[in-house]
């Protein structure tokens, strides 16, 4: 709370005369200075500073960095808080440690995430810390200090509970020596949290992140209020329609629409397309869901780009597509970049900005190999879209639900192989699938009538 309540700000104007309160982070940005808030010391209940930096993190979304200082007995702190708006989706991200270098991974945590390490049955709950940017070493050091704070009061009222803490606090510490792996999870149901990729482009193995519809109770605990399902039109052609509603755009997020068509691809199947374009900053979105079931059999398409014309080709890959550059050493996992239907060179553009906008990789948080790797994977896929270099691109849907244009339809394409298969208990399992029960329902319900 402010106790004196003056406020110091940066250069006067500096945010409002680019039209943006929420500046991108650049080091070479002079005029992006943090407001300075006289404020209460909760340590020594004096006044001290906090210092208040409303900035945009490339690839990432804006998020307002804090800071405070007591000069009169040292206590300080910083903390990171999402200013924008819950993402669609919660987010999962499972990172095995294996090694010095694993510490120094970047991780942005916010408050309502959950971190979690299984070997030692160790668990911080969401809304028990203030959101963090920081590094794997970071997060550990920070439940050290938390345990550490109180242990002079237990040691003289609770001496066998001071022990045990004391013996896990010994246990954390051996793991910032990373002398065997281990899993560090975070669990983030608002879905802005994000844990740094060292390897891009490439895929990093040690690295699973996962995302999911949140539960009733998830949305409870963020504050949301599940919205009553929509009464379905009994007479209504929808194929005919352009639906429209209501949203935020995910740029700026001022009031914006989004539209929604029902579209049949041809020698395909249904798909529903919804598209957004916002009016205060201009941007625009597209995304692609399947507008059928997921199919028996999974797809992989094999298209060998020998032509600059394979660029015009239509294609569609939905939420449950990966996609593989061999020749680059690519690969793009599951739920990246959403579902679209663009062409073959939309795609390959949206890949490009998608690793080369990576915060981690660009300014003091980049290293020369890294760059150099950047660099090289740019100068590939330049020559790939040129038609300069041939390549594979396989798409891997084991929904079944993304397609690639045949120009030679109906006949065959000699560049292109579909391949069906059957998927594995994995595929299964992350699509929902070995849990979902279709037949014998009458058997199941028959003793309950």
């Amino acid at each position: 709370m402010s106790a004196g309540g003056a406020v110091e700000p940066g250069p006067p104007g500096a945010a409002a005369a680019s039209g943006q309160l929420f500046r991108p982070i650049s080091a070479e940005d002079e005029e992006q200075q943090p407001t300075e808030i006289e404020s209460l010391c909760m340590n020594c209940y004096r006044n001290g500073t906090t210092r208040l930096l409303l900035t945009k993190i490339p690839f990432f979304r804006e998020v307002i960095v804090s800071s405070f200082d007591c000069e009169h007995c040292g206590w300080s702190n910083t903390e990171i808080q999402s200013a924008g708006r819950i993402q669609d989706q919660g987010v999962r991200y499972a990172l095995t440690v294996t090694s010095l270098e694993d510490m120094n991974r970047e991780v942005v945590k916010t408050d309502s995430a959950t971190t979690r390490i299984p070997e030692l049955d160790f668990e911080i709950p969401a809304f028990s810390q203030k959101g963090a940017l920081t590094t794997v070493e970071g997060l550990i050091n920070r439940a050290i200090s938390g345990l550490e704070q109180d242990q002079p009061t237990r040691k003289a009222n609770e001496d066998a509970i001071a022990e045990r803490i004391d013996e896990f606090i010994v246990k954390l510490k051996e793991l910032k020596q990373v002398d065997s792996p281990f899993t560090l999870i975070i669990d983030d149901p608002s879905g802005n949290s994000f844990v740094e990729n060292p390897h891009a482009p490439q895929k990093d193995d040690a690295l699973v992140i996962t995302h999911y519809n949140r539960t009733l109770q998830q949305e409870q605990m963020l504050g949301l209020q599940a919205e009553a399902p929509a009464e379905r039109p009994e007479e209504e052609d929808l194929r005919n329609e352009v639906l429209q509603f209501n949203t935020n755009c995910p740029e700026c997020n001022a009031p914006a629409q989004t539209n929604m068509k029902l579209v049949q691809i041809p020698h395909f199947k249904e798909v529903i397309i919804m598209a957004t374009n916002c009016e205060s900053c201009g941007h625009r979105t597209n995304e692609v869901k399947s507008g059928g079931a997921v199919e028996p059999l999974g797809t992989r398409i094999t298209l060998r780009i020998t032509d600059p014309s394979d660029m015009t080709r239509d294609l569609l890959k939905s939420e449950t597509c990966s996609v593989e550059i061999p020749e680059l050493e690519f690969e793009l996992g599951m739920a990246v970049l959403g579902g679209k239907f663009t062409t073959l060179e939309g795609l390959l553009k949206d890949i490009w900005e998608l690793v080369t906008k990576n915060p981690f990789t660009l300014g003091d948080s980049s290293n020369p190999g890294q760059a150099e790797k950047l660099q090289e994977f740019s100068r590939k896929l330049d020559q790939i879209m040129e038609g300069h270099m041939q390549a594979h691109f396989i798409m891997n849907d084991p929904a079944g639900n993304s397609y690639l244009q045949n120009v030679y339809a109906p006949e065959e394409d000699p560049e292109m192989k579909v391949e069906r298969y059957e998927r594995t208990f994995d595929q299964n399992e992350e699509l929902g699938l070995n849990d979902m029960k279709t037949e014998g329902y009458e058997a199941d319900l028959a003793p309950q009538r």
